[in-house]
């Protein structure tokens, strides 16, 4: 019975390998949520993603008519 130890040592490793982990990736989203808090977009930038882009009806992409 001398053997029990062992696989209480391995969990207590994991468990702090687990905590570590997510020691790390608390950092990491403190980190990014502070970066993206200190360079906010100025007002006249554009999303790149929606630059172009008119509100409304937008053109049928084939050039038809709405005619039937």
């Amino acid at each position: 019975m001398a053997s029990r130890t062992k696989p209480t040592l391995e969990k207590r490793a994991k468990e702090r390998a687990r905590q570590e982990k997510r020691k790390l990736k608390e950092e990491k989203r403190a980190h990014a949520k502070l970066n993206r808090a200190s360079s906010p977009r100025r007002a006249g930038d554009e999303d790149p993603d929606i630059a172009g882009i008119v509100p409304g009806p937008q053109p049928n992409p084939w050039g038809d008519s709405d005619d039937f």
